[in-house]
């Protein structure tokens, strides 16, 4: 076992024997044809989204099939390539906290997650459950989750091994993690953790499409500026650690993404300010595209190693992973024995300029 440094707390260690993963979602949802990802460059794909109906999973668009055979075909590029999917996400979670409620639930959509897999030939799950114990979207959810979440990677991790048993195979268990403390509160990852290959912590959205205020949605370090609360990598790093995660099964989540207000406050270039409007989702491709205007100044928080625009003349702001917080936070997973990078989401950035940052920075 190999140590390395690090500046949080908790076990740092490095499996020398198990490379950097680099972990993409796919949305079935988008307008994408997953044959353009280059699986050259990934370990892992988490094809998203499964839904749950009447206790158990299914693929709810048409074009999900052919999608994910177009997935599949790509092995032939990378033989080493595992492709997992994904259950829930934001919309779909709403059904969890029943299926965790009981033994008989629990089994049941368990044995439907190994069918599911069997089916398309995936090589594993991977859950989003928006959230144990707390509200999410529109979600189903009880006090009991916290302890039910653990049965129920149990249960799926149990129904795995025996399937893997009769496959020769080790099939994967994967979460994506919320990023700040009320997950943590409301899960025992330290016991939840045993179950699971990996985890995927949602490094993103720190800033979201809850807040009429703007600020970093996916900052490294916390920000000397901040002045509503925030959010950090770093922290989000140091709580899964606390709460007894090894670092190796920690995968850092980057979002292919930025955030964007509208009629924000016109003071310090519009960082950490009241907006008339939430923070929605805009693409790295539509940020690329934005800048061509020349109404865009670009910024930098020193302090949080987070790039912002702002647009002075339709009081525009926007928070944006570049390829510089990239490669320094690729930087800090290697310098931190974590287990690689998780990013959200493919198709949005089409011109692969994060993804080719990330994939050199870590291998470097």
């Amino acid at each position: 076992m190999l140590f390395a440094c690090s500046d949080t707390k908790g076990e740092v260690t490095k499996d020398k024997n198990n490379p950097m993963k680099v972990i993409g979602y796919v949305a079935g949802y988008e307008d994408f044809d997953p044959a353009q990802v280059d699986v050259t460059k990934l370990t892992h794909v988490n094809y998203a989204f499964a839904n749950i109906v009447d206790g158990g999973v299914q693929f709810e668009l048409e074009t999900d099939a052919a999608k994910i055979a177009s997935l599949m075909s790509l092995k032939k590029n990378n033989p080493e390539l595992k492709i997992l999917y994904s259950v829930g996400g934001w919309v779909w979670s709403n059904e969890f906290s029943h299926v965790a409620a009981s033994e008989t639930a629990r089994k049941k959509f368990a044995n439907s997650c190994v069918l599911l897999m069997k089916k398309h030939g995936f090589d594993g799950v991977d859950l989003d459950w928006e959230y144990p114990g707390q509200r999410g979207e529109d979600n189903a959810f009880r006090p009991s989750d916290k302890e039910n979440f653990t049965l129920l990677l149990q249960t799926i991790r149990e129904a795995l091994t025996e399937q893997g048993e009769k496959d020769n195979v080790h099939y994967l268990l994967t979460i994506a993690t919320g990023a700040d403390q009320a997950y943590i509160d409301h899960t025992d990852l330290g016991k939840a953790q045993e179950y699971l290959d990996f985890i995927n912590i949602m490094c993103y959205d720190f800033y979201h499409g809850w807040h009429y205020q703007t600020g970093h949605h996916a900052n490294l370090y916390p920000s000397e500026r901040e002045r509503f609360g925030g959010n950090s990598a770093k922290e989000a790093v140091a709580r899964h650690l606390k709460a007894g995660v090894p670092s190796n099964k920690l995968i850092m989540g980057i979002p292919f993404y930025g955030r964007q207000w509208e009629k924000v406050t016109p003071k310090n270039n519009g960082l950490y300010q009241s907006a008339m409007s939430t923070g929605v989702i805009v693409s790295y491709n539509d940020i690329v595209e934005k800048l061509k205007s020349g109404k865009y100044k670009k910024l930098y928080d020193e302090s949080a190693k987070a790039a912002y625009l702002w647009n002075e003349e339709d009081s525009v702001f926007i928070s944006w992973e570049t390829s510089k917080e990239v490669e320094m936070k690729a930087k800090y997973i290697k310098d931190n024995g974590l287990g690689g990078a998780m990013f959200w989401e493919y198709s949005l950035d089409k011109e692969q300029e994060l993804l080719n940052t990330l994939f050199k920075s870590l291998h470097n």
